[in-house]
């Protein structure tokens, strides 16, 4: 009994802790009382935006049959991972066979069966344009119909430009431009006589403006970048919409991620820290769907900066570029 009432002595009353509150410096009352609601609060908005997130998904893509250019890439598995679950009829499209089952596997694996369809799978090489009228059909004898395309395939190459083959130049053109054009213009009929669909082309930064080194490569997503736009308007009356999402970089992971430079230029166009994860790509792209937006940038504050400067103030952005390509010859040679 007697360490019973030592136990309920140290108890502090309600009035009690109030009163020791209002003696307090005014500060550490409001820090003692603010901080806790703050951490509450934020747990709360993460856990809602995530649900946000799901619901979107699904009721984005369920029943819809979605095809993805590039399923074996880092980007291409996040949304077959999210789409799989999200109730889509996938259609999984890649360069090897083996990869592509391995995938279909995991996808059947992590989710229940009952709830998700079977994936189809297809063979797509951009850099074999022989191979795509076979490939188109093959794509609409999946399921007759398609409602979502997701153009994410790419092939990247750094070099100074005299350095660059012209073989190199035709393979990024057909990779990156000259294969997602002629896809799309094949399955457009499909669309055009449903009156529905949706293009999402998942485009780099350099689609808006070109980087030193790049030449080829920037070159091919100027070129893709203005397909697509003009497309947007030519579809619109049919019911198809066509989205845009220019990028950075796609970083699967912070230890795949390479060692930014010191020039300029690497500030503008580096995997790391101005990169996005799959995770966060996907989600733009979910939002993308659901929403219908036509153009959307994911970049740092300081790349879209030099966006705007290319647009408006052209001689400051090519004497940055400039003074970058210099700065990173002089570190190279020291």
């Amino acid at each position: 009994m007697v360490v019973t009432g030592e136990m309920e002595s140290n108890v502090m009353e309600p009035e009690s802790f109030w009163q020791f509150l209002q003696e307090m410096d005014p500060v550490w009352t409001t820090t003692v009382l603010l901080v806790p609601c703050v951490v509450v609060l934020t747990a709360g908005l993460f856990y809602l935006y995530s649900t946000v997130v799901g619901l979107l998904s699904k009721t984005s893509v369920r029943n819809k049959v979605v095809v993805i250019t590039d399923a074996l890439s880092g980007l291409g598995k996040e949304c077959a991972d999210v789409f799989h679950k999200g109730g889509a009829r996938l259609i999984l499209c890649g360069k090897s066979w083996e990869k592509l089952e391995e995938l279909e596997d995991d996808l059947a694996n992590a989710s229940d069966p009952t709830l998700t369809f079977p994936s189809k799978l297809v063979l797509l090489d951009f850099g074999d344009m022989d191979s795509l009228p076979d490939v188109i059909a093959e794509i609409l004898e999946c399921y007759g119909c398609l409602d979502i395309v997701i153009l994410n395939s790419s092939l990247k190459v750094k070099a100074p430009a005299q350095s660059v083959s012209l073989e190199m130049d035709k393979l990024l053109m057909d990779n990156n431009y000259f294969g997602p054009a002629t896809l799309a213009k094949g399955l457009l009929p499909s669309m055009i006589c449903r009156r529905t669909g949706h293009l999402l082309l998942v485009n780099s930064i350099q689609g808006k403006l070109a980087m030193p080194f790049r030449t080829a490569y920037s070159a091919s997503k100027h070129a893709v970048q203005a397909f697509f736009d003009s497309l947007r308007s030519e579809v619109e009356e049919y019911g198809i919409s066509v989205s845009t999402i220019n990028h950075t970089f796609i970083s699967a992971s912070i230890e795949e991620a390479e060692t930014p430079s010191k020039s300029i230029c690497s500030l503008l166009y580096s995997k790391k820290p101005l990169g996005v994860t799959p995770e966060e790509a996907v989600t733009e792209i979910v939002k993308t769907l659901s929403n219908k937006r036509k153009e959307v940038l994911i970049a740092p504050s300081l790349p879209k900066m030099a966006v705007y400067a290319r647009s408006f103030f052209p001689n400051v952005f090519f004497a940055v570029m400039a003074a970058g390509v210099k700065h990173a010859e002089a570190s190279e040679n020291m």
